[in-house]
């Protein structure tokens, strides 16, 4: 690619994470070498119906795998991680380098998918790697998950800090970040920083873990009758590992709901970030039990239809049932998108008698492990860059970054809000936009990789909003006759019972549309089905005002009579 022809130039781009929350992955190439930051999904909006996930566009890098050196993993969120096993199925990567809890979620999805990867390297914060144009190390930061990272990346032509999920939390659950690395980080001089933008449109400080930690552990202290139900981000292990410290104090044993919370406790057991192994029971065991005497932990938090708690308010899961005295705690906030979804749930919840606890000002039950706009400020102070490039949101959440970055004293200029394929080109401490290159979305839809594009996603959401009508006909193409009658049947379009005449006009349309193409001296299939489709739909639409998808189906009957 021409863009890259200047080989002394420092290049940045990211192939996903701009724009949109999720899909993080990020590229610096110099030279003959590439390196790799996250490799992460976007969960679908409701909008493309039947995609499982959104996976950034590898095509790039397919065409210089021979550049990689290796993909750096900043922690083990899924939008960091959760495309990794469709980029080893395509692209050759030689090395991950991942921290402790992410290199463990890693090998179990690999695992999970029969993929065998075994160059693995685990990283911390003491950690450097040298390549010919790269030297790279790492600052511990405070997230939401165990070993969560920054990345410093340091050029012949300036130094890059990437700065992962971050927040600044003065009294965390779990180690503070290393604000003295980061401050002597940007003394030494930072050219560019890529800094995470999730909350940016967030005023003030993110509440720190601690009061949600005591906010939970008065809400146990005061159940006394009753199970406790908390739902909350699987990932979230610091807050699994207080619950369950939490629980154990207050002789209540755990029973897990969901596979992703079975797996990251499993891991965090693993890892060591959770000890007390004796505090579990099965759901079996939990039935057994006194309501006082247990705590089940679930996934569903967001209101996701196939999630634990979702079935367990629906009434549905085989092994519990809500019970009159239950209290279930939402120890989250709904990610923008799922409200309608969190609402539903509570609503069955109510309709079951179940008290409720959702994340107020009043029940300070969640904390973001996202840096509100202070701590942005407060990483923009510490680490002085002279360029910033926001990172990892949606535009709106971008440019509130950048409006940050200039009230920091970094001039406007100095301020690339991008999109992904953009390209920024760094030479001797200068950086400057360059020419970019096309940069897709991938959907996945079950075992389709990338098959799945606009067109087919335009189509469902046709079919999903007006329906399907499959005009099927007989004919002899040889005797170009029409055998038999038209036959109309349709899905999601009408009634057929109560719109027997509407079908009937749509079948003899179909029936001269037809009859007119079998006197075409040039008559075949492909133009038949084309004027099908092309007089059969707006036929529809003045009759109806609907667009239906008009699908021909033509049945070749070869006749020896």
């Amino acid at each position: 690619m021409k863009i890259f022809e200047n080989t002394n130039d420092t290049k940045i781009f990211a192939l996903g994470g701009l724009g949109e929350v999720g899909k993080n992955m990020y590229c610096i190439m110099q030279g003959n070498e590439i390196i790799i930051i996250d490799s992460g999904v976007l969960f679908p909006e409701e909008s493309l119906l039947g995609i499982d996930y959104v996976i950034p566009d590898f095509s790039f890098l397919k065409k210089n795998e021979s550049k990689i050196k290796g993909l750096f993993i900043t922690h083990g969120h899924e939008d960091h991680i959760g495309s990794i096993n469709f980029l080893l199925q395509s692209v050759n990567i030689p090395t991950i380098y991942a921290p402790n809890q992410a290199a463990n979620l890693i090998k179990k999805k690999l695992a999970d998918r029969s993929i065998r990867y075994d160059n693995i390297v685990v990283y911390d914060e003491n950690s450097k790697f040298k390549f010919k144009n790269f030297e790279i190390e790492f600052i511990l930061t405070t997230h939401s998950i165990p070993d969560s990272y920054s990345i410093v990346v340091n050029t012949i032509n300036g130094t890059i800090v990437h700065t992962g999920d971050f927040k600044f939390d003065l009294t965390p659950i779990g180690p503070m970040a290393n604000l003295q690395k980061m401050a002597r980080i940007g003394e030494k001089g930072v050219t560019l920083l890529l800094s995470e933008s999730t909350n940016a449109l967030n005023p003030g400080m993110s509440l720190s873990e601690s009061r949600v930690d005591a906010t939970l552990s008065d809400l146990f202290q005061r159940q006394k009758i009753g199970r406790i139900i908390v739902a909350t981000f699987a990932s979230n292990v610091y807050r699994l590992k207080h619950i369950i410290e939490t629980c154990k104090r207050n002789n209540r044993k755990v029973a897990l709901f969901g596979r992703s919370m079975e797996t990251q406790i499993e891991i965090a057991i693993e890892s060591g970030y959770i000890t007390d192994k004796d505090v579990f029971v099965t759901p079996e065991e939990a039935n057994k039990l006194k309501p006082e005497e247990v705590c089940l932990l679930c996934t569903g938090s967001q209101g996701e239809p196939l999630a634990a708690l979702s079935r367990i308010a629906n009434g549905t899961d085989r092994k519990i049932k809500l019970l009159p005295n239950d209290i279930v705690i939402f120890s989250s906030s709904p990610i923008p998108g799922n409200a309608g979804a969190v609402a539903d749930t509570l609503n069955k919840l109510a309709l079951k008698g179940v008290k409720t606890y959702t994340n107020t000002s009043l029940n300070e039950i969640h904390s973001s492990g996202h840096a509100n706009q202070e701590e942005l400020k407060l990483m923009l102070r510490l680490i002085k860059p002279k360029y910033l490039m926001p990172i990892h949101g949606e535009y709106r959440m971008l440019k509130s970054h950048e409006n940050l970055g200039v009230s920091c004293d970094i001039p406007k200029k100095n301020i690339f809000v991008m999109q992904n394929g953009e390209v920024l080109s760094m030479s001797k401490g200068i950086v400057k936009k360059d020419k970019g290159f096309p940069c897709y979305d991938i959907y996945v839809d079950g075992n389709r990789i990338g098959d799945i594009g606009n067109v087919v996603i335009k189509d469902r959401k046709i079919m999903a909003n007006d329906g399907i009508l499959v005009v099927i006909c007989n004919i002899n193409q040889v005797k170009k006759q029409l055998l038999g009658k038209v036959n109309i049947t349709t899905r999601g379009f009408v009634l057929v019972n109560e719109n027997e005449e509407l079908l009937k006009e749509i079948e003899n349309k179909a029936f001269s549309v037809i009859i007119k193409e079998l006197r075409n001296k040039k008559f075949n299939y492909a133009d038949l089905k084309n004027q099908i489709i092309s007089e059969i739909g707006p036929f529809i639409l003045e009759k109806t005002g609907r667009k239906p998808i008009v699908l021909p189906v033509i049945m070749d009957i070869k006749n020896n009579d």
